[in-house]
């Protein structure tokens, strides 16, 4: 078995927020609310949930794009928690990020050639001469050419554009990319193109991946292991098949169980979980399962004792009542 790049210990991001400038109370919301888990050297994990369960939270608070609120990030056995602007930086070239929104993510007013160079130039790696060679290379790597370095980011397609946030991100060769649902907002036809890409170029030049998304079968298709998200914690972690074929955790269920069959007969056929009750809310979540209000299993000690993530097979991992029996 591969060795851990990356591990998270007990990882929590809160936001204090104030919903109208009435309240003198703060109230707080735990996007991420104590997530420990490892990530393996070479391999991808996938990241799945509802929105608003903080899963681009976590992404970012590994990326230190936001600082955490308490917790480890351990990387390649150096701890990242503490670190300064400054000792930070010699990590951001191996740590990259892809964002959801690739025109967001891009300055409008720089050449793509420029967006490319200016983490080189950032990290001072190479000279004038060979950023631009650099450049070339990796636009290459990401399908597209030399024509493309003197536009602009509003003359790309959806799928270009995401194209260059992956440069970018290649940019400092780094070690571990946060893929924060990268697809998304691509056409059906685009996101295929752009996890081939990513699978190529994880093994071409030894990448791990954090791959966040809501597409559950594309999640399958290309991680390793799969975490399953809800209201700020991790409920299941596991092999991806094992996740697909033996899911434990009830909200994994319902999750699965919406996935779209493209042969109607077969659709029809199979059942739906619905899930029913109130949507929790991550401001001061009440005690005890944080998805007990919407679990159809939900019995007496879900409603006061918060399960703890733990194996129950072997490279299964689930919190839940029903088989931590402990």
């Amino acid at each position: 078995m591969a060795e851990n790049l990356l591990e998270i210990k007990d990882l929590r991001k809160h936001f204090n927020i104030k919903n109208s400038i009435f309240e003198k109370k703060r109230k707080i919301l735990k996007a991420v609310d104590g997530i420990s888990l490892e990530i393996r050297k070479g391999e991808t994990l996938g990241l799945v949930g509802e929105s608003g369960c903080g899963k681009t939270s976590l992404g970012r608070t590994i990326v230190k794009l936001y600082e955490p609120t308490s917790g480890d990030i351990i990387y390649d056995g150096k701890n990242l928690t503490n670190l300064n602007f400054q000792e930070m930086k010699s990590f951001r070239r191996k740590i990259q990020m892809i964002f959801q929104d690739p025109y967001a993510s891009l300055n409008p007013r720089q050449t793509i050639g420029d967006i490319i160079k200016e983490p080189m130039e950032i990290h001072n790696l190479y000279d004038k001469n060979e950023r631009d060679k650099k450049v070339l290379e990796i636009l290459e790597l990401v399908g597209l050419n030399n024509t493309h370095m003197s536009r602009y980011p509003h003359e790309f397609s959806g799928g270009q554009r995401q194209r260059v946030g992956i440069a970018r991100a290649l940019a400092c060769n780094p070690e571990f990319i946060v893929c924060d649902e990268p697809i998304s907002a691509l056409d059906v036809s685009i996101q295929a193109q752009i996890i081939n890409t990513l699978e190529e170029l994880q093994e071409k030049l030894g990448l791990t991946y954090l791959f966040i998304a809501h597409d559950l079968s594309m999640v399958k298709h290309i991680s390793d292991r799969v975490g399953i998200m809800y209201l700020g914690k991790l409920v299941e972690l596991a092999e991806s098949d094992t996740v697909y074929e033996t899911p434990l955790h009830p909200y994994t269920e319902a999750l699965l169980s919406a996935i779209p069959i493209p042969d109607p007969d077969i659709s029809l056929k199979k059942e739906r979980i619905i899930l029913e009750g109130d949507i929790p809310t991550p401001i001061n979540p009440s005690g005890g399962c944080r998805f007990k209000s919407r679990c159809p299993k939900a019995f007496e000690k879900c409603q006061i004792v918060e399960p703890e993530l733990r194996e129950v097979k072997e490279n299964h991992k689930v919190a839940c009542h029903l088989y931590n029996k402990v």
